[in-house]
Formats: structure tokens, sequence, C-alpha cells
């Protein structure tokens, strides 16, 4: 990793992180490192260790795909970087630190593609660190990023803009603590099933179906491994629906046609061994076989939920769609969607006519256009 001689775009590409969906976050970099035009932009890419160490990485995108054994992980180096407060420089320093040790200065960028899934990268944290260094990024803000990836948050601001959502209670972790059985006995007025899920985390982690009262302790419990804050939601019938959101250089946003996750009969629920490794019992149907009307309220829904929650750049709006009752509602949004071989986001996008490449130049363009700081 060298400083550039600025001929072309510098992208810096960060991925991994502290979250579970760490490998998740690898196998998206590996599809977008691949697909972007290497002739137009120079890119530069930068791991997160599951400790948070910011690291160099001698990329292959082979190295960090999802494969029959698991997911890749960013591997520890003997270097680690550091951003460089108001300038975006980047600056490179030894693991260990000796009365001997070598700074470099890596250089500026001027745009950032963080691929990060789930706390601590997805959530507003990376994309406050990147508004100090007055650095340019792909991507939602600060405040749509937090309220996206917090699910009882992100289902207030629906609700406030008229915008279906479901019926949901929020545990804390205070909560559970002292009134447990109070929590036991709100949560029982939602009926069942319910989806008892961690608030601020993705790819289905910790998520749990309860279809018995005796069982919502232990879902809550397990939810709490993942985060002590928690969301239990109620069942919505149909089934489900993504809908891909790009921001137009106008800023407005653009939708694409809905595409349908389906699943064997045999399958609970869409976890997240289901989703990144369930070839033979899920696949894509793009564009969803739904009522014409019922796919234009999506695409319209999706716009609106893009737009009250501030997004930016790109977001991946989910819905359960169910043609018996002519119902829409939102499952959630998530502010930085999966560009892995399984992902819905690119190829939705891919059936409206914009190709991988084309989608990441798209969205570089339109974070070095955004001002930074306040907009």
């Amino acid at each position: 990793m060298t400083p550039s001689d600025k001929s072309k775009p510098r992208v810096l590409v960060l991925f991994g992180g502290e979250s579970g969906e760490h490998g998740i976050s690898c196998a998206t970099a590996a599809g977008v490192v691949e697909a972007i035009d290497h002739d137009r932009f120079e890119v530069v890419t930068v791991g997160i260790t599951p400790q948070g160490q910011w690291v160099p990485v001698d990329f292959s995108s082979d190295q960090f795909q999802i494969s029959e054994e698991g997911v890749a992980q960013v591997p520890a180096a003997n270097r680690q970087l550091f951003l460089s407060p108001g300038d975006g420089h980047v600056v490179s320093l030894p693991t260990q630190l000796g009365p001997e040790f070598s700074l470099a200065d890596l250089g500026s960028f001027d745009v950032v593609f963080p691929l990060l899934h789930g706390p601590f990268g997805e959530d507003g944290t990376v994309q406050g660190l990147l508004e100090m260094m007055h650095l340019p990024y792909v991507g939602c803000g600060v405040l749509a990023s937090a309220a996206a990836m917090d699910k009882p948050t992100t289902k207030i601001l629906l609700h406030e803009a008229n915008l279906p959502a479901g019926r949901w209670e929020t545990v804390t972790a205070s909560q559970w603590s002292h009134d447990r059985s109070g929590v036991l006995e709100r949560l029982a007025h939602l009926g069942l099933p319910v989806f008892v899920k961690p608030a601020r985390a993705g790819s289905s982690l910790g998520i749990t179906k309860v279809s018995n009262a005796d069982a919502m302790e232990a879902a809550v419990i397990k939810a709490q491994a993942v985060d002590p804050r928690v969301i239990v939601e109620q069942e919505l019938t149909g089934f489900e629906v993504e809908c891909a959101v790009l921001q137009g250089a106008d800023g407005r946003p653009r939708t694409t046609e809905p595409g349908k996750i389906a699943m064997r009969d045999d399958v609970v629920f869409y976890d997240y061994k289901t989703k990144y490794f369930g070839e033979d019992s899920v696949s894509l149907e793009i564009p969803a076989k739904i009522p014409e009307h019922l796919a234009t309220q999506v695409r319209e829904i999706a716009a609106k939920a893009f737009e009250a929650l501030g997004c930016e750049g790109l977001a991946r709006v989910d819905f359960f769609v169910d043609p018996e009752k002519d119902s829409v509602v939102i499952n959630e949004v998530n502010t930085m969607p999966g560009f892995t071989p399984f992902s819905m986001y690119p190829k939705l996008w891919e059936h409206m006519g914009i190709g991988y490449s084309q989608l990441m130049e798209e969205l570089i363009s339109l974070a070095l256009a955004r001002p930074v700081g306040l907009r």
C-alpha cells in the first residue's frame, strides 16, 4: 500500500469488523472488489480484525468468498492502520511498538466504501468516524445508519411516517434484569407466534421463532447473547419480499421490482444458515410473482421508508407481502446490504439493467458528489 499519484479516484474498501457478521462482510468485500472497475478507480483494501484492529490486506477475492468450509476472517498483521483526523490520511504503525519503529503515511483517499455489517460498522459508528476525518463514504450517514440498525427505533420512525411496520415490544437489559415477570406478561399481549431478535444485528443472528410461551424466556436469553437490547415482533403473514433502493443523482430514491425469498416448505424461517448456506432450500424469485398493485405498493413504500429514515446512497427494504390479506408490511431496512453471490441487492439491480460494476460506479460517484459534514 503506497501513496497514489491521484491519477484516478482512490477508494478505501473497509471490511471485516467486530460484529457477528464479520465473515459475511468479508464475502461482501470479495464481490465488491472484483466488481469495481480498477481501470477507473484505485482500490485499496483495509480489513478490521474481530478484535478491532485496522490492518492492511493483500486482497484476493477467492480468499474471502463464502465456501463449504464457512466464512473467512481478516487475518492479524504485524502492522496496523490509523486515520489521521481532519485530512483522511492513513498512517501505518507496527502492531508491537518498540523503541525503534517506522511510521508510514500511506496517503489520503477520495472515498471510503465501508462494507461492514452489524454493530461497530453499519450502525453509525464508523460513519461518525469518517465524518470526523472529513472523508466521503458510500451509503447512509450517521443518523440513518444508527436508526436502521436499531430495529425498535426503525419501527418508531416508520410508524411516525404512517408506514406499515407491524406490532412489537422492546426488552432492555435493565427491564429483563429487574422485572422479568412483567416483561413476559407484556410480551404475552403480542400473542403467538412471535419472533425474538437482537435489536441491533443482521444476517438473522440470534433469532428464535417462539410458538410456545414456555420457550419465550430462553429465546430472549439467546437474543441477549448477541445484543442486550431485544425486540419481540408479532409474526407477519405472507412471504418475504425485498426491494432495493438506490439514490439518484438528484437525491431521489430509485427502486427495483420486488424479489421474493422462496423457501422449501420444511424451512421454518430465513435464518443465518439458510441465508448463506442453503442453496438447496432457498431461491431468489426475481421479479416476485405477486399482484401488480402489491408490487407497486412495495416500491412506493420502500422509497418512502428510505426518505423517512434519512437514508443516502443505498438501502434494501424487506417486506412481508400477503396477497390473501392484500397487505404489505415492512420487516426491516438494511443500510448496507450484502453483496455476496447469494445477495438479493445486486441481483435486483441487475434485473433492472444495472450490472454489478455499474452499480459500484454509481455508489462511489454518489459518495464523491456528496459534501462531507452537515447536509
